[in-house]
């Protein structure tokens, strides 16, 4: 049996690594070589084991797997499954234990004996912990080992619960839960103080004792660790990277997930590169920033001591060179966001005509709009374009419970001091009272309690809006279904939530359109919005809606993350003033200040997050011998000729 995948030659990286369009195809890919190994041992009439990861990273993989299941009758009838970690203390039934995660996305769907099934137990007294961490070690050996390991990434990185400081040698065993991996798991609790402090592991020596290993590394948010496991010498430090010792392992990451790499950020350093448009600017921009020189001073010496003599060799020299890069960048450099009117040249980023444009800003959460590009929203209202505001989900479950009992309490205040409270509003406030009083941290809100957090989240866009001058008839709340679950966990993208967004696009049938491209929100809202929308636009231009020929879309980004300078295609100056009033409005919203209730792995506030972003893109143009400004929002167009291409 042979899964050797050929890799080009990188010698800097210490582990083989398999790059996928997209964690759809790497998922695809994972689950074929499960597939695989199943139906050979089958035919050996022996039984395969199965070492199982939790989390968002083998997702995907399991769907893939039900699939097979079902569609082309793979078997699980002869498959032995140990599952890597579970958190301790926990309860099976616990809509975080990993017991329920399991059997909600692979077991429940398929045919595998209950009997096969092992997955650390989060019930057992502390004293007995020892014991039968013993005993799984023994079942595993028992069966001959684990034939095929599936594994994820932690931003600490650990691989099962292994944090930093797991030694080589390490069986399965109780641990402390590092600080990042809390942080993580805070978006899954709901809070910090519910999130397990412990956890049930394998160990390293244990994962290593695989036969075969694949670990899924997807999403921008794992490119820094994936770095230091697979360039960099193996560490406790980084427990992963003591996957480079083991004879058969493979890493399957997403484009995201290898943006730190050197193959990725200097590939020129290492081999030959196609020197493609896009390649060559980032290149210029990267020996700008190496070596802290504005581009138009870079000289030929520059190039050379850098190994860019071939991309030298291919212009007449630094001088023409740096020129035609520092164009392209100064041409994204635009005040006006709608385009200028009367304008005649030819290299802006948006068009002059028509002077007026209808512009439409999709918003996932009812605060993107403001922290990711308010600066833009207040410079197209300011110049007269009609801007209209889509919030595609409620955001309901980012409002603190406190808040709920704030604003139900002040309703029932309000009605009683205007003689006007009736009974079935004093009973819904009582029942408010009462679950939340008793409310577990796995409890999903009741329908009351949720409808009051959406209007909390409606009534801060709205003033927002107001603030920002935007026509009140021009705010729109689509509370798209996917999202209305209640928990953390989402629904997929349904024709329910793209018939509501074609609606829209019909209605306003925008000039341009400014979507979400911001992909490293906790909850993946912003993807499966970005998701709904292109779906949404698919669907219009198979209709052939002539007016969507004339509609540009723009890609912003800043409350989770930032463009890289070579990728931006539109860059609007914020001014110290300009800036001032983008926090105003985002101060409005107030359900979202001081402390969010997902903050993620940044502990500063919105407002904060944004203001540094923008002040950072501008900092990155003035080093590059651009105009000096205060901030810059940044945006890409969507390439129409390209479906998807973003998303992969």
């Amino acid at each position: 049996m042979n899964h050797s995948i050929h890799f080009s030659e990188q010698p800097v990286e210490k582990i083989p690594l398999k790059i996928v369009k997209t964690k759809e195809e790497g998922a695809i890919e994972i689950a074929s070589i499960i597939a695989e190994i199943i139906r050979e041992k089958d035919a050996q009439g022996k039984k395969t084991v199965l070492g199982l990861a939790t989390g968002s990273s083998p997702v995907m993989i399991y769907q893939e797997l039900i699939r097979l299941h079902k569609e082309e009758h793979l078997s699980f009838e002869n498959v032995v499954t140990f599952n890597l970690d579970e958190y301790f203390p926990i309860a099976p039934d616990n809509k975080n234990s990993y017991v329920r995660f399991m059997h909600e996305h692979l077991f429940d769907h398929i045919n595998i004996p209950k009997e096969n099934i092992h997955i650390p137990d989060g019930t057992l007294e502390i004293n007995k912990v020892e014991k039968f961490c013993s005993k799984y070690e023994k079942a595993i050996n028992n069966y001959g080992g684990i034939d095929f390991q599936i594994l994820g990434i932690g931003r600490s990185g650990h691989i099962g619960f292994n944090e930093p400081g797991s030694a080589i040698n390490s069986t399965t065993r109780l641990v402390k839960l590092d600080p990042i991996t809390i942080a993580d798991a805070v978006k899954d609790f709901g809070n910090e103080k519910a999130v397990p402090m412990r956890a049930i592991t394998m160990g390293i020596s244990t994962i290593l004792n695989a036969k075969q290993i694949v670990l899924a590394s997807w999403g921008k948010n794992k490119s820094l660790v994936l770095k230091k496991m697979i360039e960099e010498p193996p560490t406790s430090k980084v427990p992963a990277s003591f996957l480079q010792l083991h004879d058969n392992v493979t890493i399957f990451a997403d484009n995201d997930s290898t943006t730190e790499l050197s193959r990725t950020k200097a590939p020129w350093i290492y081999g030959m590169v196609n020197w493609t448009p896009k390649m060559v600017k980032r290149a210029v921009i990267w020996l700008s920033l190496e070596l802290k020189k504005p581009i138009l001073k870079l000289t030929d010496d520059d190039y050379k001591a850098k190994g860019l003599l071939d991309l030298l060799a291919l212009y007449d020299g630094a001088y023409d060179l740096n020129i035609k890069v520092f164009g392209q960048i100064s041409d994204t450099i635009t005040g006006w966001p709608g385009g200028k009117p009367g304008a005649v040249e030819k290299t802006r980023p948006e068009r002059p005509e028509p002077a007026v444009k209808h512009s439409l800003i999709f918003s996932p959460h009812p605060d993107d709009d403001v922290i990711s590009m308010g600066g833009t929203l207040l410079r197209l209202v300011d110049q007269g374009h009609d801007v209209h505001v889509a919030y595609q989900t409620s955001g309901n479950i980012a409002v603190f419970d406190d808040d709920a009992l704030r604003f139900s309490s002040f309703s029932v205040d309000l009605m009683k001091s205007q003689n006007n409270l009736k009974p079935e509003h004093e009973k819904a406030h009582q029942e408010l009272v009462s679950f939340l009083r008793t409310k577990k941290s796995d409890d999903i809100d009741t329908p009351y309690v949720k409808n009051i957090k959406r209007l909390i989240r409606q009534g801060e866009a709205e003033a927002a809006c107001r603030f920002c001058k935007v026509k009140e008839e021009n705010v729109h709340f689509l509370y798209l279904p996917f999202y209305e679950t209640g928990l953390v966990e989402k629904k997929p993208m349904s024709e329910a939530d793209v018939i509501i967004v074609v609606d829209l696009l019909r209605k306003v049938q925008p000039h341009q359109i400014f979507a979400a491209g911001d992909l490293q929100d906790p909850h993946g809202t912003h993807e499966v919005c970005l998701q709904i929308i292109f779906e949404a636009i698919r669907r219009i231009k198979a209709d052939g809606d002539s007016w969507l020929n004339e509609c540009y879309i723009w890609l912003y980004r800043g409350a989770w993350q930032e463009w890289d300078v070579e990728d931006i295609e539109m860059a609007i100056p914020i001014s110290p003033d300009e800036l001032k009033r983008k926090r105003k409005a985002i101060f409005k919203h107030q359900s979202q200040k001081d402390f969010p209730v997902f903050p993620g792995e940044d502990n500063r506030e919105f407002w904060q997050r944004a203001e540094a972003r923008n002040r950072t893109t501008a900092k990155l143009y003035d080093k590059l011998g651009l105009t000096e400004y205060e901030a810059i929002e940044a945006f890409v167009k969507y390439p129409f000729n390209d479906e998807d291409s973003f998303l992969k």
